[in-house]
């Protein structure tokens, strides 16, 4: 195995939540399921750290919905958002830090055939609708499959995890404000990868 493509381990989690969100671009997402590998570059996040931001869930202390966040760095926080939605989080920092990543868009690698027949089950996939499969934290979750059920699982597992890969250079990274929130809205703390066509938003 090449060296950039060694698993993350809990140390890589465990900075400081805007240095995680940062390193994580460029990144691949994998996720082992009924016997298919499916990948995909992270290519869009969204930092939210409790302690001084209202918009994270953990800003008004713990509580059952919320509680993973509190762990360690390296796990992921699944949750459900509008009566129809999911979205997945990493957790970052310290324990009881209160602070996660949100997963904004990702390029798929590995699976492409399954993500549309998640995305997608009445149509063909195109290069149009290609670059919808995961260009939204909602349509990542419906994409992978992923529900309450994969809340809490541990990154350094071997069921959901991800590969390092070169960090993005600062040329190619935009920084900017969050997407769909109502507090705490001046904070730059979305990161994408510029010209990316799978970025949520631009």
């Amino acid at each position: 195995m090449k060296k950039d493509n060694k698993k993350l381990t809990r140390n890589f989690y465990k900075a400081d939540v805007l240095e995680v969100a940062e390193n994580l671009l460029g990144k691949i997402f994998v996720y082992k399921t009924k016997g298919k590998t499916l990948k995909a570059k992270i290519v869009e996040v969204e930092a939210y750290n409790g302690k001084i931001d209202e918009a994270a869930h953990t800003f008004n202390g713990k509580t059952e919905r919320n509680k993973i966040m509190f762990n360690e760095g390296g796990f992921l926080y699944v949750y459900f958002t509008y009566g129809i939605h999911f979205c997945a989080n990493i957790v970052t920092g310290k324990k009881n830090e209160g602070t996660a990543i949100l997963l904004r868009g990702m390029e798929p690698l590995e699976g492409v055939k399954y993500f549309s027949k998640k995305r997608f089950p009445e149509k063909r996939l195109n290069e149009i609708n290609k670059k919808d499969l995961l260009n939204g934290p909602a349509k990542i979750c419906q994409a992978f499959n992923i529900t309450k059920k994969q809340n809490g699982i541990d990154l350094t597992g071997n069921k959901i995890y991800l590969l390092d890969a070169p960090k993005i250079p600062n040329s190619k990274m935009i920084k900017t404000t969050r997407i769909g929130i109502k507090k705490s809205v001046d904070l730059p703390w979305r990161f994408y990868i510029k010209d990316n066509i799978y970025v949520s938003k631009k």
